[in-house]
């Protein structure tokens, strides 16, 4: 007979010369890539917030198309450190500190406009646009200059678009290394108290490790050749809590055939013969439900979707191809002081196991029961709010977010980041009357022509904060008024419609990613089920959990990050991370009730099965878990709502899905009398041995 291909990479993975060959193999391959790749860095962070082919970004465009020069502009706030209002003699010193500012940094300053309470003054700086990196620069002398010049007494605190986005980028100095430091600590201890050995826990963790780097590597060589932007620090969270979960189901399953066999290479080729199927469907499935990222139209959105898949798709090469190897020449005695040896009397059934028999007895009401309970966590998202301030962005104050502030609570609201309004084809006189008649409108200001072209340019002054809900609210109700105006074109843009602008197309990616990623995961069950009946269910399970998780992530982040909303990119990145990497467990353990169900009744197959992969999976979502809330390490609000969210969903599958509500899904399922499962032969499966109702009792 032949023998299965699968099979044969496992005796080729694990032989005394194949694994040296496989292993030296692999790491002349990671030096190779590490000396070229290692010069290029990951993409600069986007400065611009325009949406794609949103009004917004035509308002912008038009603008700067007819303009002698582009421009990017920010605004130069200043107070009184004491609080106290400011003198003739403070506006006097403000006026020559930006003229010399301006000479200094080659920028234009405007003029220097009080406020009504004279306790705060802003000053308009412009200078002509090369390039992103050129503003930063720029920005960065303006702020440099200020630093070297103080004034005494006065604060002086730049803010602006370009200013926001090089506080990220400062936010973030030294913030990748430490969210490393965290994952890698958080990965090591629990791993030393999965393995309880002083040795095996440094095996999976260089194997990650080198595939973390390995990803970031070819993740920045894709940013610069595709123009990706991306967070690394999501990216690296990733490979460790995927990586780290193929690792320890390969391993667990190795374990189990050390007590079965005397020969460790034997051994180890029957463990990732019968893993393999469980990790490749796993990482496909994420790795299909990431690349689906890729239609979003939000640049982040899709650049962090890309690069994610395709390290994800390194991690699992890592964990199937150089663990092993490392794994044959190490032996047994990686596993001391417990070493786990042929012919050890066997445990008897745990925790896990009890836990799926105690549902298992009314499975009917114990399924009814644990979905209500989902249900009720999910339906905290009918009371959440999408779309934080733009100050809100920051988990500690910063300068251009601070400015803000200083700026919303002494100058009338909207008068710093009007409504623009761009015309054509139409009388402004009436539409200009129609705007002013709303409510939370202050003013309209005239219109003119803009250059040479048929454009009128007006703006529209809210009162409002123009980073509020209320004036994005605003800036829709004037694109509902326009709409109903006539043939004429009318395009809304400025700040507040360009946050209005990201929200919408956030929800959009939501709606149609949503979707695609859950047709995936159906099919991916189904492949693994051959059952389209019991791949349904366990697909509405997996979106059940995935909403119960961000029901509850959302009540529990407006307590600890003090927000009222949850960040635009929060619902869609959590949602593919949940679906994605929940459907991960629920496959480890489908896998492993479907072999054992071809040779012991469905009850005791469920048993076995969760006896035999609760350790694992328990250790797998508590890693996932972990690095997954070191994203809290990280000083952007969105980063720490997506750690909570996703990390409380990854817990609430482990304990309450996976333990209890699974086995009573396949306990309601066999009672239908049609077969849970299809009938498959897999090469794992062939070549597996025969269960026992005897080891029906028994946790490997």
């Amino acid at each position: 007979m032949k023998v299965p291909v699968i099979s044969r990479v496992g005796d080729s993975l694990t032989s005394r010369r194949g694994a040296r060959l496989w292993a030296v193999g692999i790491f002349a391959a990671v030096l190779v890539l590490f000396g070229a790749l290692s010069s290029i860095q990951a993409p600069a962070r986007s400065a611009s917030s325009l949406v794609g082919d949103s009004d917004s970004a035509k308002v912008a465009q038009i603008i700067a198309a007819n303009s002698n020069e582009s421009e990017t502009t920010a605004l130069l706030v200043a107070s009184r450190e004491n609080g106290h209002s400011l003198s003739d003699n403070d506006r006097a010193m403000i006026d020559r500190q930006a003229d010399a500012l301006g000479h200094a940094a080659n920028v234009t300053a405007g003029r220097t406009m009080a406020s009504e309470d004279q306790q705060a003054a802003m000053v308009p700086l412009s200078w002509n646009t090369v390039s992103d990196a050129a503003d930063r620069e720029t920005l960065k002398s303006i702020r440099g200059w200020i630093q070297d010049h103080p004034s005494a007494d006065l604060q002086l605190q730049v803010t602006g678009p370009t200013a926001f986005a090089v506080d990220v980028t400062n936010a973030f100095a030294g913030a990748d290394f430490t969210l490393l430091a965290v994952t890698v600590g958080i990965v090591a201890v629990l791993l030393i108290l999965t393995y309880r050995s002083p040795v095996l826990w440094l095996i999976p963790l260089a194997v990650v490790a080198i595939a973390d780097r390995s990803a970031s590597l070819v993740a920045n060589l894709l940013g610069n050749a595709f123009d990706l932007h991306f967070d690394s620090g999501v990216l690296s969270v990733l490979v460790f809590g995927a990586g780290t979960n193929y690792a320890l189901l390969l391993i667990s399953r190795y374990r189990d055939e050390l007590h079965k066999h005397a020969d460790h290479r034997q051994a180890l080729a029957k463990a990732w013969a019968s893993s393999f199927e469980a990790i490749l469907t796993s990482n496909l499935t994420v790795v299909l439900a990431l690349l689906t990222l890729g239609l979003a139209v939000m640049d982040d959105t899709r650049g962090l979707g890309i690069v994610c898949a395709v390290g994800l798709l390194i991690a699992a090469i890592f964990a199937l191809f150089l663990l092993p190897p490392i794994l044959a020449m190490c032996g047994r005695n990686a596993f001391w002081p417990l070493i786990p040896r042929p012919g050890q009397e066997a445990k008897t059934e745990n925790f896990f196991g009890r836990a799926a028999r105690s549902v298992m007895n009314r499975p009917g009401l114990n399924l009814t029961a644990l979905a209500l309970l989902l249900l009720v966590l999910a339906g905290a998202l009918t009371g959440t709010r999408i779309g934080l301030d733009q100050t809100q962005q920051f988990r500690t104050a910063t300068e251009s977010s601070s400015a803000m502030d200083l700026l919303a609570e002494h100058f009338p609201a909207g008068e710093t980041q009007p409504v623009t309004v761009l015309a054509q084809g139409a009388g402004t006189g009436p539409l200009r009357d129609e705007f002013a008649r709303l409510e939370n409108v202050k003013r309209v200001g005239e219109a003119s022509q803009l250059g040479t072209t048929a454009w009128q340019e007006f703006s529209v002054i809210p009162d409002v904060d123009p980073n509020s809900a209320k004036a994005q609210d605003l800036v829709q109700q004037l694109r509902d008024v326009a709409a109903r105006g006539g043939d004429g074109k009318v395009l809304i843009g400025g700040q507040s419609a360009e946050q209005l602008d990201s929200h919408q197309m956030h929800l959009r990616d939501l709606y149609v990613i949503a979707p695609l990623i859950m047709m995936i995961c159906f099919v991916m069950l189904g492949w693994l089920t051959r059952s389209w009946r019991t791949a349904l269910a366990l697909g509405v399970v997996n979106l059940l959990s995935a909403a119960a998780a961000v029901g509850l992530g959302s009540l529990v982040s407006s307590v600890v990050f003090e927000a009222d909303a949850l960040d635009v990119q929060v619902p869609l990145l959590a949602f593919v991370f949940l679906v994605a990497l929940g459907v991960d467990y629920t496959i480890f353990l489908t896998q492993r009730v479907r072999q054992d169900a071809q040779a012991l009744e469905l009850h005791e197959a469920v048993a076995l099965a969760a006896s035999r992969t609760g350790s694992v999976i328990t250790s797998a979502g508590l890693v996932l878990a972990g690095v997954f809330a070191a994203l809290a390490t990280l000083p952007l609000t969105v980063l720490g709502q997506l750690g909570l969210i996703v990390g409380l969903g990854v817990l609430l599958d482990t304990f309450v899905v996976r333990t209890l509500l699974l086995p009573a899904l396949f306990a309601v399922l066999g009672s239908a009398k049609r077969p849970v499962f299809g009938h498959v032969s897999s090469p794992a499966e062939a070549s597996a041995e025969p269960i026992t109702q005897k080891e029906s009792n028994i946790n490997a």
